[in-house]
């Protein structure tokens, strides 16, 4: 194994995330909305920073609910520049808050946000990371490849030896149903 494979099985802050999460193909919305808020505060900083602040963005975003998200105003945005408990960096606040609104009319145009990422599968990374950069904000090519990594889009979240790949293919993601 390389990599994240040989570093996080069993450590304390990667470890849960690695087995149980991390190329997990994934459906709620919620869960979808999330990983790609934790992705945009990645940029610049670990995941086990992001990790370790994980339920501080959960209380923040009040638990990813899209809609409460897209609502908020300015004292939200004020609310969460001043929130030590999370990545208090204006853009990727403001991204979030965008976001959250544009997954609003993936709703309206696709039924869901899973529903657009399958409307566009498969597409190479290149590929998704023009959707995205046309579609979201903050959206670069690595958060767009580890966004859809993670949630079984594209190949690459685990080596092929890895145990945990080994489950993931027994869901069949969507990187493994070309």
């Amino acid at each position: 194994m390389s990599g994240y494979c040989s570093i996080a099985p069993g450590h304390p802050v990667h470890g849960h995330y690695h087995d149980h999460e991390y190329g997990f193909p994934q459906r709620a919305e919620a869960e979808l909305f999330e990983r790609l808020v934790l992705e945009i505060n990645q940029a610049g900083l670990s995941w086990e920073t992001i990790l370790k602040k994980r339920e501080g963005f959960r209380r923040a975003y009040d638990g990813f609910d899209v809609d409460t998200v897209a609502a908020y105003a300015q004292p939200d945005i004020d609310r969460l520049l001043g929130d030590a408990s999370i990545i208090r960096n204006r853009l990727k606040v403001l991204a979030a808050i965008h976001n959250a609104q544009v997954i609003q009319g993936l709703r309206a145009s696709h039924g869901s946000f899973a529903e657009w990422l399958d409307a566009h599968h498969p597409l190479d990374k290149a590929g998704w990371v023009k959707l995205f950069k046309k579609t979201f904000r903050f959206t670069g090519g690595e958060i767009t490849g580890e966004f859809l990594m993670s949630l079984g889009y594209l190949k690459g979240a685990h080596a092929d030896d890895c145990p945990v790949q080994k489950r993931i293919l027994k869901l069949k993601p969507a990187w493994s149903r070309k």
